[in-house]
């Protein structure tokens, strides 16, 4: 007969807490807990409650993982602040300050080594967007290159300090459809999206990323390949002020206003977007970061300013059950 020693090679092991190195079908002893545990597999995505930010706010630049997330600036319902906030996956820690505060912003990298831009402050100098760039090397903030046309409620793509795309926005007057490529010292301009728009989701890197959504409320999305901009399927719920995370070829989009405020989720495999459980808290102008098997929502407007974190499993990630008895 097959036991789990057997299948496995060793006893049920005792970890304090959740057994983060546990592969499918891997039972253990939370002695935290006091209960048996077991590694699955989740068959649906959905969003759970994580722990708020220290400031609520929306229009947060971020990067990150779900795990190891960074905000920084943002509204407090007018005008922009300059508060930067790190999430630890289940708590939000105050650091230091970005150095201009402003609102709107782009940001790119990890937890660590990142970049924000762009953003503005109104009724102030910058209310129109900026072209201001900040770096951040995981204790404080550098003003580094500026961009080379201001903006504020742009999109971004990129997983790293040394390579991000930062595209789309507006700056005060118009909707804007630029994009530039930042090589970790400088900004260069590259072809334009095809449909200006700001208030949009981005997804994916330097050379292969993402547009979607955005104002006015709209689902064109447009994909990336280095070079140029290519129109493919549109979100099925057009909207503005979208979060967003992921790849290319595995995005997720979240919230956002049609003008009604949405919960709205909807993933994409690389041809088209399918629509998933939606956010716990509807918003728009909130954060996102992560992937879309592992994603984190966090600020945003509901109308009123929220500091609500959501963390998102999606369909064939790993969770943790509990063997209870009766």
């Amino acid at each position: 007969m097959s036991t789990y020693k057997k299948e496995f090679g060793t006893a049920v092991q005792n970890f304090a807490g959740d057994y983060t190195g546990a592969v499918e079908g891997q039972l253990w002893y939370n002695s935290t807990a006091t209960s048996f545990q077991f590694r699955s597999v989740t068959t649906v995505g959905s969003w759970s409650t994580g722990g708020s930010l220290n400031t609520a706010r929306s229009k947060i630049g971020s990067f990150g993982t779900q795990t190891a997330a960074l905000g920084a600036g943002g509204s407090a319902n007018n005008p922009g602040v300059t508060n930067t906030e790190l999430y630890n996956g289940s708590t939000w820690t105050e650091v230091n300050d970005i150095n201009t505060s402003r609102q709107s912003l782009s940001g790119f990298g990890t937890q660590t080594a990142g970049i924000v831009a762009t953003g503005g402050n109104p009724p102030g100098p910058i209310q129109g967007g900026s072209t201001l760039t900040e770096s951040w090397n995981g204790t404080s903030w550098t003003e580094v290159n500026d961009l080379n046309a201001a903006k504020a409620g742009a999109a971004s793509a990129g997983s790293v300090n040394t390579s991000g795309l930062i595209f789309g926005g507006d700056n005060g007057v118009i909707l804007v459809a630029t994009n530039e490529s930042w090589n970790g010292t400088s900004w260069t301009e590259l072809n334009d999206l095809n449909t200006a728009r700001n208030n949009l989701g981005g997804a994916g890197t330097q050379t292969l990323a993402l547009a979607f959504g955005g104002e006015p409320p709209t689902g064109v999305t447009e994909s990336w390949n280095g070079t140029s901009w290519t129109e493919v399927n549109d979100l099925n719920t057009g909207r503005k002020g979208i979060g967003s995370c992921g790849t290319q070829t595995a995005g997720l989009a979240f919230g956002g206003e049609i003008p009604g405020v949405t919960g709205a989720t909807e993933s994409w495999n690389g041809t088209s977007w399918t629509e998933e459980n939606n956010l716990s808290t509807a918003r728009f102008s909130l954060a996102g970061v992560g992937s879309q098997s592992a994603a984190l929502a966090f600020g945003g407007t509901t109308p009123t300013t929220t500091g609500a974190t959501e963390e998102w499993l999606g369909a064939g990630a790993p969770a943790t059950e509990t063997i209870t008895t009766s």
